[in-house]
């Protein structure tokens, strides 16, 4: 930490923090579009929102903001309390995801969408690195497994995985994408996300449990990503 770090304040950050959470959830929802369009698999909750999608009509941003809606009131029993990273999260994925849908075009060839594929990973684990490390709560997926962790304390790997298989079930059932896509981002979004939380971190904000994958023998509190 510098010298000019140790005697900045906590709202010292706040411009730097507002301007990583939305800089960081704007590429997320533009992520979660760019899979989409890439047609070789989603993330479980996206393969979950897809079919829902499909049986109801709604666009994939619209399905997203009601499901995060829904999720946070999961939070509720756990007593897990959302931030303004939460609200925002809810809201901002869902309309840059249309919009992201509605500019780039549906995609044919394979030489396309391959690099195009590995491109959104890349940005959702760049993005996740980026809302995460400013530290305004969790989105509500998040916070529903660290809420679960910490009622349960079942390891967050082992409740994560629980989870995302039953989301990822369940949205198969329905319709939606599962392919190499699918399996593309389960193998990197741990370590794309661990490298990009360290990349942007704050130094000198106060530290506060990290969000995002936690070893098994992590406590409660040090729910998800070690730094």
């Amino acid at each position: 930490m510098s010298i000019d770090d140790r005697h900045k304040t906590p709202q010292s950050f706040v411009p730097r923090r507002l301007i990583q959470l939305y800089a960081g959830l704007v590429l997320y929802g533009a992520s979660m579009g760019l899979q989409l369009r890439a047609g070789l698999g989603l993330e479980p909750w996206s393969v979950l929102n897809q079919g829902i999608s499909v049986h109801t009509g709604l666009s994939m941003g619209t399905v997203t903001i009601a499901s995060g809606a829904l999720i946070l009131l999961l939070w509720i029993p756990l007593r897990q309390r959302p931030g303004l990273g939460t609200v925002s999260n809810v809201v901002v994925l869902g309309l840059v995801m249309d919009a992201t849908l509605a500019l780039v075009p549906d995609l044919r060839a394979l030489g396309i969408r391959i690099p195009l594929l590995v491109f959104a990973v890349l940005l959702n684990g760049t993005a996740t690195g980026l809302y995460i490390s400013a530290r305004y709560g969790p989105g509500p997926r998040d916070g529903l497994m660290t809420g679960l962790h910490r009622r349960t304390g079942r390891p967050v790997r082992l409740v994560r995985t629980c989870i995302e298989v039953a989301v990822l079930a369940v949205g198969f059932l329905l319709g939606g994408s599962v392919g190499v896509g699918t399996v593309l981002y389960a193998l990197a979004i741990g370590p794309l996300a661990q490298f990009f939380l360290r990349r942007f971190a704050i130094k000198g904000l106060p530290e506060q449990p990290s969000l995002v994958a936690a070893r098994n023998s992590s406590p409660p509190e040090r729910a998800i990503l070690s730094e």
